[in-house]
């Protein structure tokens, strides 16, 4: 399990109604092409071994005879293959028939897992032919594919490999069910769950089995590897579209072409590292897993040894299926303008109530033409015309200092222009040279004080008017800056109410763009597309001799793709700083090369630790996604940590 990935494989074979040979024949086929693929886990559709359309045939005793000999043929050919196999036949114990999963790993039948729910409506007639798992006698021993099967080889068991990832099966309608045994399997310790399907097309199931696997992946914080039976199954009265799917947390991963006439294997790889932290940090499921008996856990099969763990790890590359976002703060969604107005609503949401509570009527927040004061001064305007407030009550103050640029300036005062605030401007050349020469700060010297002087004058000036105009401080900082401590501490860094607290920089340019494109008129979507398009800086540096930026953020600090990538997984999910350059290699493939990650990464860690003190006194700021920095919330660091463990796993890149 490298970087705690494992790669597992839904299959769907060419399958022919009763022609065991001949299934057995294409089952072999995808379990080669799935091993030499590097899957460790693979599942096959409900009954592949018959055909889950056999009907009574179920009933003729030649044809379970020759599905017992197609696992035996089954088990010899993987006796020699690095693969976990996961198949659907019916078994006859002798007293009942049972619609069993068969599990085999080189060569072994490792166990039978009987279905539970047999469906017995509709188009479905199941308890015609099979007995339901509850129906088995956990004393009785039989003979199956020459094992003995006894009741630590049968029903709901969990299987463990060399690698420590646990799985648990269950079979279509069990799925279904009020109570699926994949919560019970989920709750005794399962990271993935196998199901092996046979369901029928109707108009609108598709849909609704989707959210089914979706919503139990995401119940269960497991993966879940689903394959339902193709286009061989298809006949009489009912058609089977080929659905395999493989999800995690609630996330698909990999889906197969429906109603395709052609075998699929579906493969991607499940982040067991990833599951089990949210796991731990989810309550109520580890408050969940008290009333789990113990005794679901009949046992755990062990398998592959570590000489297999090795040559495995070695012959495959990870991540090979997988695609990693490398924006993920980004919404995904079909519909982005319903997305960008839940972000837009929580914001203006938020600071509303302070505004109700407060019976404030006069928000001030600086306006410096760049991205964030930006997205700040929107939420501000769509907060007060949801509130029916005038929008002279929105104070915007531009602040001119040694580097503002024309752009910038212009961009900012045409901007408040067409919105309609209220504008001030006020240079703060003269009281910053005053304050040098207070403090006897040479002003050609431009270092951190110079910077920060800036910083602080504005945010006084924007403080003390508020008092006047009985209003308040808005705040403009992101999450990303407030990561990398990108914020003077008692300056920018401070405010009454930040609105940007939790949005990161590529998400605010994300949204600055979609309300330029949608719902601004033209004169203000021509600023806002250009404010896009500025680089990013804190102007506090004069200007090149061509009036152009001379001080850009990202040349100093790093690309804000890479830092919010970084922030993302490593608080998110508690990534480790080599696993995440890893997957910074392939979400940013032929944009950083990895010399470009590893130095900003390693910035990112030796910043992120030493800026923690600024984070443990933030302003009040609505949490938006599901990573946040608030030390009231989602983030409680103590600001003495040390960051040598994290810098140490950056050098061994």
């Amino acid at each position: 399990m490298r970087y705690g990935f494992v790669k597992v494989a839904a299959a769907i074979p060419s399958v022919k109604v009763a022609d065991v040979r001949y299934n057995v024949e294409q089952i072999k086929q995808q379990i080669g092409e799935a091993e030499n693929k590097g899957v460790e886990i693979v599942v096959f559709p409900e009954l592949c071994v018959t055909g889950y359309t056999c009907q009574d045939l179920f009933t003729q005793q030649i044809l379970l005879k020759e599905a017992e000999q197609g696992v035996k043929d089954i088990m010899s050919f993987s006796s020699d293959k690095d693969i976990a196999i996961i198949v659907g036949v019916p078994v006859d114990t002798g007293k009942i028939l049972l619609n069993c999963a068969a599990v085999i790993v080189h060569g072994e039948l490792v166990s039978l897992v009987p279905k539970t729910y047999l469906p017995n409506y509709g188009e479905f007639y199941e308890k015609r032919w099979f007995a339901s798992a509850q129906d088995y006698n956990a004393d009785e021993y039989f003979e199956y594919a020459g094992t003995g099967i006894s009741e630590m080889k049968i029903h709901s068991v969990l299987f463990e490999t060399f690698s420590g990832v646990r799985f648990g099966v269950e079979i279509c309608e069990d799925l279904w069910a009020p109570v699926p045994p994949s919560n019970h399997l989920a709750l005794a310790g399962a990271d993935l769950i196998f199901n092996l399907s046979a369901s029928d097309e109707l108009i609108g199931k598709h849909d609704y089995l989707k959210s089914l696997l979706s919503q139990q992946s995401a119940r269960t914080i497991s993966g879940y590897i689903y394959s339902s039976c193709g286009f061989g199954e298809s006949t009489q009265d009912v058609v089977y579209g080929g659905n395999a799917m493989i999800y995690e947390n609630g996330n698909l991963l990999a889906e197969a072409d429906r109603f395709s006439f052609s075998p699929q294997l579906i493969i991607s790889e499940i982040d067991i590292e990833r599951l089990r932290h949210d796991r731990r940090r989810n309550t109520t499921f580890v408050n969940a897993q008290r009333s789990e008996k113990p005794e679901l856990c009949y046992c755990f099969s062990e398998f592959f040894s570590e000489d297999y763990n090795t040559e495995k790890q070695n012959k495959t590359q990870v991540l090979e299926y997988r695609k990693v976002d490398a924006y993920p703060f980004i919404p995904k969604s079909d519909d982005m303008k319903r997305s960008c107005d839940e972000i837009f609503n929580i914001q203006v949401a938020g600071l509303a109530k302070r505004l109700v509570h407060t019976s404030c009527k006069t928000v001030v927040i600086g306006i410096s033409g760049g991205l964030d004061s930006t997205l700040a001064l929107l939420v501000c305007v769509k907060t007060f015309d949801k509130l029916r407030l005038d929008r002279k009550g929105i104070v915007g103050v531009t602040m001119p200092g040694f580097g503002t640029t024309d752009r910038t300036y212009n961009n900012a005062i045409s901007l408040m222009q067409s919105l309609g605030i209220t504008i001030k401007e006020m240079s703060i050349v003269d009281s910053v040279m005053q304050h040098f020469n207070d403090i006897e700060h040479d002003s050609s010297v431009h270092d951190v004080t110079y910077e920060n002087s800036q910083a602080r004058e504005r945010t006084q000036i924007l403080m003390d008017l508020s008092n006047k105009l009985n209003g308040m401080v808005i705040g403009t900082g992101d999450m990303s800056e407030l990561a990398l401590g990108w914020a003077t501490y008692n300056g920018d860094h401070m405010s009454m109410y930040g609105v940007n607290v939790s949005i990161p920089k590529t998400l605010i340019r994300h949204l600055v763009r979609f309300v330029a494109e949608s719902g601004v008129d033209q004169k203000s979507k021509t600023t806002l597309m250009d404010i896009i398009d500025t680089p990013i800086s804190p102007e506090l540096i004069p200007a090149n001799a061509d009036g152009t930026i001379n001080q850009k953020t990202e040349d100093l600090v790093g690309p804000y793709d890479l830092h919010d990538f970084f922030l993302y997984y490593m608080l998110r999910f508690g990534f480790s700083p080599s696993k995440i350059f890893m997957l910074a290699q392939r979400a940013f493939a032929g944009v950083f090369d990895d010399e470009t990650i590893k130095k900003w990464l390693k910035t990112f860690c030796r910043r992120f630790f030493s800026q923690q003190f600024k984070r443990s006194c933030l302003p009040d700021g609505p949490k938006v996604g599901s990573v946040s920095l608030s030390p009231r919330g989602d983030w409680r660091m103590p600001s003495d940590a040390s960051s040598a463990l994290w810098l140490a796993d950056c050098d061994i890149i």
